[in-house]
């Protein structure tokens, strides 16, 4: 197969996006996207918000896309883009590669910036494995984000069941070794939509379930070590309660599934956490909208009635995220 490189398909990799953001104190959003109703409506959102976006792709994504296709599906963003009015940054990452083999074909597929999530290894493995991923993308002009610490939750190929937080004394450490570009940290995020039992939760004066806080203070102490170092958060999704409760109003079984608060996630914005991505928040405005059609008009079967709709619900999501939660509006 013929390498890409992900310039020929009009992408961008995150070095100059990062440095703007740290600078003015907003963060990318890295939205995940498996299908066309999820990349249009990510392009759409982010042209009328005049936002850059990072298409985010993991590889269980990437398996049920089909690289090839995926690869015309970023080099389509793009020129959609442009067709919208704006010419926005555009990157295509890859979340959560665990091989180096995964990330350097993704990178000869186009892909302008890979994780290499080394976290679950032993240290010295993780900066063994994100330093030969780093050397062979750098080569190529491609950005890399490495992870130190772990996230609870479960996403696609990626299931942990206990957080192990980020310890501020490794990164600096880490940093200087591997050269990655940016880095993914754990302070209370988590993957997939339940992401906190009630029993951890407190309730306010309305009965609302509030999860615990980030730990503002250990993302504090790595800005110490490492300042001005473009930080990561992953397992960012909110989990609008008006989608859950739309699911399981209409033959849905959601149980407990709990979020992490958009305004922790503004002020995590406004530091040097400068990506934050976002996956279940989309998947459920997504469900809440197809299932909502398939209750209503029982007779429908043409899946541009229910997946328009989805894609709608989609956009309205996403604009929302650039302009109130990350406050990377106008800054494409």
């Amino acid at each position: 197969m013929n390498m890409v490189n992900y310039k020929e398909l009009g992408l961008v990799n995150t070095k100059d996006l990062f440095k703007k953001a740290i600078e003015g104190k907003y963060a990318i959003p890295a939205f995940n996207f498996n299908n066309m109703e999820q990349m249009q409506a990510i392009i759409s959102a982010c042209v009328e918000t005049k936002s850059p976006v990072i298409l985010q792709v993991s590889s269980g994504a990437r398996k049920y896309a089909n690289q090839t296709l995926l690869r015309y599906m970023a080099q389509g963003a793009v020129e959609y883009a442009k067709e919208l009015g704006q010419n926005i940054p555009v990157v295509l990452h890859l979340d959560h590669g665990d091989s180096f083999e995964l990330c350097k074909s993704c990178i000869e597929t186009g892909f302008s910036s890979v994780m290499i999530d080394g976290s679950h290894l032993p240290y010295e493995e993780n900066i063994a494995l994100t330093k030969k991923v780093v050397e062979y993308a750098h080569a190529n002009g491609v950005s890399v984000e490495g992870e130190l610490g772990v996230l609870a939750g479960v996403e696609d190929d990626v299931v942990a069941e206990h957080h192990t937080y980020t310890q501020p004394e490794e990164v600096v450490d880490f940093v200087t070794r591997t050269g990655v570009d940016s880095l993914a940290i754990s302070i209370g995020t988590s993957h997939g939509a339940n992401k906190f039992t009630p029993a951890q939760c407190t309730r306010d004066e309305n009965g609302i379930l509030i999860p615990p806080p980030l730990r503002f203070d250990i993302l504090e102490e790595i800005e110490k070590q490492i300042p001005g170092f473009p930080i990561v958060l992953h397992g960012s999704s909110s989990v609008p309660q008006e989608y859950v409760a739309t699911i399981n109003k209409y033959g849905g079984a959601l149980k407990d599934s709990i979020g992490i608060p958009e305004d922790q996630l503004r002020r995590a914005a406004a530091s040097a956490v400068c990506k934050i991505n976002i996956d279940s928040d989309g998947r459920l405005a997504m469900t809440a909208a197809v299932r909502e059609v398939m209750a209503t008009k029982p007779g429908e079967f043409d899946p541009r009635k229910y997946l328009g709709p989805a894609r709608d619900e989609l956009k309205k999501l996403y604009a929302h995220k650039t302009v109130n939660v990350l406050g990377s509006v106008g800054k494409a």
